[in-house]
């Protein structure tokens, strides 16, 4: 498989000027207009437009950025192919389930270990917990990567400006805990985020899932959707032997505080809707466009 140049868009210091924070910018407007005009499959030039880059540069970035071409990465994104990815999830999910999380087929890329905080831990808003955070570049936008003594606990993106608001949302959750900002320390964790040189099977990415029972079975079956597909709420609700828990599934999977690597944008809708999505449903598109294009050079 071709390994994407992320080494392009790494973990340079976060802010406005950053070029991967730039060039996830320039894809976000892109992937803005593309998901407002997909059906009438607008050209290149009107998407470098909406941009605000020239063709050419649009080209080039999207090589770069996805290993596949605007219109590869525009088809990727349409309702269709959302749809397409649903239908054929719902023959394989029992097996994907069984088969471990690095199986075959790559069942979960970055092969995450996990274990779960206690329920006590969780009912006291994280009190006696030391969360350290950093800003980071990343293909996404800037993510914001929260980690504990024990693993990545926390994953969440904004667009430039929206940092501190980010930080709020993910604070709020665990309430009690105490906070430091730590970058130097959270840099390596958001490169093996990001690197797909580093999604390594005898160095497993640790995590630490902080939620309730119901929750964290939930995000469980997210780490078991393979990379290019997607299923829909009951589909996980039947997983954990809840088929009539579609909603409150949903809620769970709105809350899932370790997103991408815990792919909750792997959700959708019953009709295969791409349905919202906590950090903007641009950013999901984005991720299964990404994701698609990784699928497709394999």
């Amino acid at each position: 498989m071709m390994t994407l140049a992320i080494q392009d868009q790494r973990l340079a210091k976060p802010g406005p000027q950053n070029a991967a924070l730039r060039d996830y910018d320039s894809v976000r407007r892109a992937i803005a207009f593309i998901s407002e005009h997909w059906r009438r499959q607008p050209p290149i030039e009107a998407i470098a437009d909406a941009a605000g880059v020239t063709p050419d540069e649009l080209h080039h970035l999207f090589r770069r950025w996805a290993g596949l071409t605007p219109k590869a990465f525009m088809q990727a994104l349409t309702l269709d192919h959302a749809k397409g990815l649903l239908r054929d999830s719902a023959s394989i999910l029992d097996a994907a389930l069984d088969s471990g999380l690095s199986g075959p087929g790559r069942l979960h890329d970055l092969f995450v270990t996990h274990e779960a905080m206690s329920p006590g831990e969780w009912k006291h808003g994280g009190a006696g917990m030391t969360m350290r955070y950093g800003f980071h570049a990343s293909p996404f936008g800037t993510a914001l990567v929260m980690a504990t003594s024990r693993g990545l606990a926390g994953l969440a993106f904004a667009d430039p400006g929206e940092e501190a608001e980010a930080l709020a949302d993910m604070s709020g959750r665990w309430p009690n805990a105490t906070y430091i900002e730590d970058p130097q320390g959270t840099a390596a964790l958001a490169q093996r985020i990001f690197d797909q040189k580093l999604w390594r099977p005898d160095q497993p990415l640790r995590v630490v899932l902080i939620g309730t029972d119901f929750e964290v079975r939930v995000w469980e079956t997210l780490l078991k959707i393979p990379m290019g597909r997607a299923v829909c709420y009951s589909d996980i609700a039947s997983s954990i032997e809840s088929p009539k828990a579609s909603r409150a599934v949903g809620a769970a999977v709105g809350k899932n505080p370790i997103s991408f690597v815990v792919p909750c944008h792997r959700a959708l809708g019953k009709s295969g809707a791409l349905t919202g999505y906590h950090w903007g449903i641009t950013r999901k598109q984005a991720m299964i466009g990404w994701e698609a294009g990784q699928v497709g050079m394999q």
